[in-house]
């Protein structure tokens, strides 16, 4: 290990040039960072919320091919959140309607990975809509994922879950007896597989299940003492009366019997909120609070459609150990933020893992021994490699491997201080403060600014010194990009580590070549599929380029067929070595980067915005189009 550099660069700080440089305004303050008020976002139905490694993530129905996730390190930060495609589907038996998603952190022989149950069916009608289960590479609920299988392929059946006891996996979901929408279970061998039987457990029996239609759907499971509760929807979700009845198990789960329902409804309208169902449960960021999150309706003639808005709140429990859920919130009312979500918080996040290299002088920002943000030799990566981490609002966060953030000394972050005070940077856990937070400013050949998201101050370090006029080396190939210079004290490029997966916004696919590993390979999309021909790395080159070469082979890299500078040139792979074969990695401010060449300055872009596998990818003129935009994520 090489150890971390000293003598006169002991520290970084924020000043130099000012946020009117940089092209931007100080952020306005927001509205109170300790409360949210519902809905939270519209179009937010059957909502499934976990809190992970310091962010929210959220799924919602859609009812195209595509299922969609959010996060966020706040509750109310997700109503701003930039919704990432991680899986679409075009395979007719199961590529449309998608409803309801959930995703669930098991354990496997492979360590923990996430599993995203999902009911789908074909596009004329609802009439084959059915479960299916794809499974993540790694411990990121973003993915990529890979498709497993249906639980029950032949079979209309809808709203699956997962239930976890005394060792063994079981499957809950709903499906239609005659007239009636019932619940079942049963055993499983895998996350996506089912054995034995297939036992009812509940039916519609009580009226107040039988508004509209007989429905007991949506079960979702919540534990607490040695107890375990199943709590699901009941009536039909097209009227105002769907609501959550309360069922407990106090046996053997594939017994009958032993699911004990409540007579009474346990959360129903109330409070200007309609239909209030679907629901989920999570914990706060700190462990202490139960929180509730499901769909609502703001009116008695809004259904089960695009009008269902997301909502949450905090629960409590009876003395006798059951749930107490209360009544919906109304809209409108502030409601106090989960605790702990505003920090003391220490975390690893789920994230690219980067380096902050300095243009002056190569070096990278690391954390010294006596955890004092300095300098380093960019070859000792265990000191300062950062987990890259979007939050909202155009923001970033910087995670070290010890779980802590960089930013401003506390004394710094209030908004009252003044915006050119230069100020020692530290790390220290999350507090949900703009200091703690920082904007990606691209500029010039593949350099960017950090700017500090209070100060609005660019990041560098203490006692840069600007290097003497040369002029700059530059391939006569290079397109010029007539913007103003920027001090290279306060320039960086960001090293994306390790292998990674690159997948589209659009559809969640992950770029890949056919073939054989030689120069003149298709790139095209595929889903995740865990092969060499998925997995790139991002070797540096001059300036802020980087080679995107496959791991395949350390000679082929993602390039422009025929070193095109037309759009709609195809790419390829080609040898390593010239432009055509360097690309411009732009952090864009939702949080995802699009691929630009550098010697014809276009990006890649995914034919016609197509979600099949195999959809084609070319080069074209920038349009901030979904179809542009990717996401890095490290793979295993």
């Amino acid at each position: 290990m090489k150890k971390l550099l000293t003598g006169v660069l002991l520290s970084i700080i924020v000043f130099g040039c000012t946020s009117k440089e940089y092209g931007m305004s100080p952020d306005k303050t927001a509205a109170d960072p300790n409360t949210f008020t519902n809905p939270i976002y519209p179009n937010g139905a059957d909502p499934w919320l976990e809190y992970f490694q310091g962010n929210y993530y959220l799924t919602t129905t859609t009812w195209t091919s595509q299922l969609v996730m959010r996060k966020s390190p706040t509750l109310a930060g997700l109503a701003s959140a930039t919704p990432i495609h991680i899986w679409s589907e075009s395979e007719l038996e199961r590529c449309c309607n998608f409803w309801a998603f959930e995703f669930h952190r098991l354990k496997t022989e492979k360590g923990y990975r996430w599993y995203v149950m999902y009911t789908s069916g074909i596009a004329e009608n609802f009439d084959r809509q059915h479960l299916s289960v794809i499974e993540s590479e790694g411990d990121d609920p973003l993915g990529p994922y890979t498709y497993k299988g249906s639980p029950m392929p032949d079979s209309w059946n809808i709203d699956g879950n997962y239930l976890e006891h005394n060792g063994q996996l079981y499957l809950l979901w709903s499906e239609w007896v005659k007239d009636e929408q019932s619940i079942f279970i049963a055993k499983m061998l895998n996350p996506w597989t089912i054995t034995g039987d297939r036992v009812l457990i509940s039916r519609p029996e009580h009226e107040w299940e039988k508004s509209g239609m007989k429905v007991n759907e949506g079960p979702e499971i919540l534990k607490r003492d040695g107890r375990t509760f199943m709590v699901y929807s009941a009536s039909f979700c097209n009227t105002p009366d769907y609501k959550l009845g309360l069922i407990e198990l106090v046996g053997d789960p594939l017994k009958p019997e032993s699911w004990k329902k409540s007579p009474e409804p346990v959360f129903s309208k109330a409070n200007g909120v309609y239909g209030p169902g679907h629901n989920g449960f999570f914990k706060s960021p700190d462990g202490t609070e139960d929180w509730l999150i499901y769909h609502g309706n703001a009116s008695e003639k809004e259904g089960c459609s695009s009008t269902r808005s997301l909502r949450a709140q905090k629960f409590m429990w009876n003395a006798d150990g059951t749930p107490h859920f209360g009544e919906p919130v109304a809209a409108g009312k502030p409601v106090v933020s989960p605790a702990g979500e505003n920090g003391p918080l220490v975390t690893q996040v789920q994230g690219t893992q980067v380096q902050l290299v300095s243009k002056v002088n190569h070096q990278c920002v690391a954390v010294d021994a006596d955890g004092k943000v300095a300098p380093a030799d960019c070859n000792n990566e265990s000191s300062n490699s950062w987990a890259l981490d979007y939050t909202t609002n155009g923001h970033y966060r910087l995670v070290n491997k010890d779980g802590k953030f960089l930013g401003q000394e506390s004394a710094h972050c209030s908004a009252g201080n003044a915006a050119n005070k230069a100020a020692d940077l530290t790390i220290a856990p999350w507090h949900n403060q703009l200091c703690q937070q920082w904007k990606l400013v691209p500029h010039d050949q593949g350099w960017l600014g950090l700017v500090n998201a209070q100060t609005q101050q660019p990041l560098q370090f203490s006692d840069c010194t600007e290097p003497a006029p040369v002029s700059e080396k530059k391939s006569v190939e290079d397109v010029p990009q007539f913007i103003e210079q920027k001090p290279a004290c306060a320039l960086w490029r960001i090293q994306p580590l390790q292998e990674v997966a690159i997948t589209s916004v659009q559809s969640g696919k992950a770029i890949s070549f056919t073939g054989e590993t030689k120069a003149g390979a298709n790139i095209e999309q595929d889903e995740w599929k865990n092969r060499a021909s998925q997995r790139w790395v991002f070797v540096h080159t001059e300036n802020g380029f980087y080679h995107i070469r496959s791991t395949a082979s350390d000679n082929v890299c993602l390039s422009v067929a025929h070193k095109s500078i037309v759009p709609g040139a195809n790419i390829e792979l080609a040898a390593c070595g010239d432009n055509h074969t360097q690309w411009q990695v732009d952090f864009l401010m939702d949080g995802t980067v699009k691929l630009a060449n550098r010697k014809s300055n276009l990006v890649i872009d995914l034919a016609h915005c197509g979600v099949a596998n195999h959809t084609n990818f070319a080069q074209g003129q920038w349009l901030n189009s979904n179809c542009q935009r990717f996401q890095i994520k490290p793979v295993q």
